[in-house]
């Protein structure tokens, strides 16, 4: 049960007599409520406790109000911080998440869906766009965070199970790709992530935006294609480079962008 009183007093105006739901789905580290306002819509409220879920709190909140407008994405309806904690109140996206049990009937769909919302994303224009997550930052930020300790080592695919992060980052750096293809993108293009609407199937929206940014397309593409083989089994990824238009797979990226995210 969430305490309306343990929020900052603009939030609490805007949400007396509400009904507070904590959702359970999604792996950011902060607490996530769905509630419904009297009369109202449904929206949602995240709040972070820790120094860096506040920071990429503060990160999709700077995000979602410049992609509006340019991508279906929640809107930001109040942003506060208070006592060492962070609030973000969004609006409702109708729709189901893309792993959802009932897609199981028709996985070709959703992984053409999937494709499209990729391309949908990658096609933002990015010359005025000011959040930069290419190498240089993102892998100095992975040291930052190998360094305080925030890395969760127990959380490694399993082939990297037994190896420290302070190794993995070495092995990081030595593969780093020589050359960045560089496009607007999610920066966690996770099944969970992207919205259907189910009947017919479309894309109803995309959510958790604080690492979106330019960066390589391999970011989204090889996140992408793991969470498919994790939620629908292996085999569904030549679908999917199919569908996006990829003419040659970098596999050697593919491989890269996924040790990338260990550190995040």
């Amino acid at each position: 049960m969430m305490n309306i009183d343990h929020i900052p007093a603009n939030l609490q105006t805007q949400l007396a007599a509400a009904s507070f739901q904590k959702v359970s789905s999604g792996e950011s580290g902060t607490r996530v409520y769905r509630i419904v306002r009297p009369g109202g819509r449904a929206c949602y409220l995240k709040i972070a406790d820790a120094l860096w879920q506040q920071e990429e709190l503060l990160a999709e909140k700077e995000r979602l109000e410049w992609l509006q407008g340019r991508l279906p994405v929640p809107e930001v309806y109040a942003f506060s911080a208070d006592e060492g904690r962070s609030f973000l109140l969004l609006s409702e996206i109708p729709g189901l998440e893309s792993c959802d049990v009932m897609f199981e009937r028709n996985i070709p769909a959703i992984v053409r869906l999937l494709a499209e919302g990729l391309r949908l994303i990658h096609n933002v224009k990015i010359a005025d766009c000011p959040f930069d997550r290419r190498l240089d930052h993102t892998i100095a930020l992975a040291k930052r965070r190998v360094e305080a300790g925030l890395v969760d080592e127990s959380d490694f695919d399993e082939q990297r199970r037994e190896t420290r992060a302070n190794e993995l980052l070495e092995t990081l750096i030595k593969s780093r790709p020589e050359l960045e293809d560089a496009v607007f993108t999610h920066g966690d293009y996770c099944l969970p992530n992207i919205l259907i609407e189910p009947s017919p199937p479309r894309i109803a929206g995309f959510i958790d935006w604080g690492r979106a940014g330019i960066a390589d397309r391999y970011q989204d593409l090889a996140l992408a294609a793991r969470s498919l083989a994790y939620n629908f089994g292996p085999g569904w990824e030549p679908l999917l480079w199919e569908v996006y238009g990829l003419q040659t797979v970098d596999t050697a990226k593919i491989e890269f962008y996924k040790l990338l995210d260990e550190f995040f």
